[in-house]
């Protein structure tokens, strides 16, 4: 890692452009522009496509990657690890080489960032325990309907109006659609809905702190993930004797299509924790939501083509109707200064 000292010209020349761009930033949320509107204006609208595409094409690979190394290595502990391994080892590696920039960070920022990582830790782990015990289609409709609490939790944490007649149509729509593909599920298992009701709670936490974490403490995203990575290894490595999954490991057979698929896991692992931090950092946290249900339409496709352990055709119609349920949410624009002093007094 860099030396603060080395890098304080640098940062002071940051810091000041960032008060130049924050200053245009309040200038046009004076004028009742929404934050996504000067998002283009800050990044370039060609980036922000880039960015999203980017995510896209991470987010849409990630899940049926994870499914297949889990099937193949059934130890998600120890796929896991080497995932987080890998992505804080490789980013340590080019930082000393110079091909990218991971500052050192305070202690102060670490200590907030502390939280990041348990959102993180437990997001992901709840999604392996639930690729481990349902299909992809279980975990894809709950995660279509997260925008809607989400949409909440913009409206009680980061400023944003309640959700419009269009978005509560979408909510009902989002339930209408989530209890039909559960009735039609042919691979119930009641294990993977308990991890999937731990994988939300995980998830919403995740979404909106990590946003907060974007918008007020200032770092680079390679930082954010190395960081991530690095911090949330350290109890996953120990976990890992303790729940036996080293006994598993020993009977396991390094063939080629074992360590494929969980090379291919950790390359992808960096791009998706990459990516991820660039686009909550370019748009709303509705809005990085939204764009991974997108994603998820393709993770159907690629599943259904490749796999076997998919939903009933009722069971795809269903999920279907969440994704598409999902899309049509709308974001709430900013609650201005004077909005939020009139709900105050009522």
């Amino acid at each position: 890692m860099k030396s603060k000292d080395s890098d304080a010209p640098e940062t002071v020349a940051l810091l000041s452009k960032q008060q130049d761009v924050e200053a245009n930033g309040n200038k046009q949320g004076s004028s009742g522009k929404e934050e996504s509107h000067n998002k283009p204006f800050m990044f370039g609208l060609g980036l922000t496509t880039i960015v999203i595409g980017y995510y896209a094409l991470c987010s849409s690979t990630m899940l049926v990657i994870n499914k297949v190394a889990i099937y193949k290595l059934p130890c998600p502990i120890f796929v896991l690890c080497c995932q987080l391994f890998c992505s804080a080892g490789i980013v340590a590696a080019a930082n000393h080489i110079g091909w990218l920039q991971a500052e050192v960070t305070e202690w102060a920022k670490l200590k907030k960032f502390i939280w990041v990582v348990v959102g993180f830790l437990g997001t992901i782990f709840a999604n392996i325990k639930v690729l481990q015990n349902a299909n992809v289609e279980t975990f894809i409709t709950f995660r279509s309907s997260t925008p809607l609490i989400l949409s909440v939790c913009d409206y009680l944490f980061l400023g944003r109006m309640l959700p419009s007649a269009r978005s509560w149509a979408a909510l009902l729509v989002l339930l209408g659609g989530s209890v039909g593909y559960v009735m039609s599920d042919s691979d119930f298992h009641v294990d993977a809905y308990v991890w999937l009701f731990l994988w939300y709670c995980f998830f919403t936490f995740d979404t909106v702190y990590v946003k907060h974490m974007c918008d007020t403490v200032k770092m680079t995203n390679w930082s954010r993930v190395y960081y991530t990575n690095a911090i949330a290894l350290v109890p996953l490595a120990i976990s890992l004797p303790i729940l036996g999954e080293h006994k598993k490991l020993e009977l396991v057979q390094w063939t080629p299509d074992v360590v494929g698929p969980l090379v291919l896991s950790c390359v992808v692992g960096l791009c998706m924790s990459h990516s991820a931090y660039l686009l909550r950092d370019t748009v709303s946290a509705t809005l990085f939501t939204i764009v991974g249900i997108l994603c998820k339409i393709i993770t159907v496709v690629i599943n259904v083509l490749i796999w076997d352990k998919h939903a009933t055709p009722t069971g795809i119609m269903f999920l279907l109707v969440c994704v598409l349920a999902g899309t049509f949410y709308e974001q709430s624009p900013k609650r201005s200064a004077n909005n939020s002093s009139i709900q105050q007094q009522g």
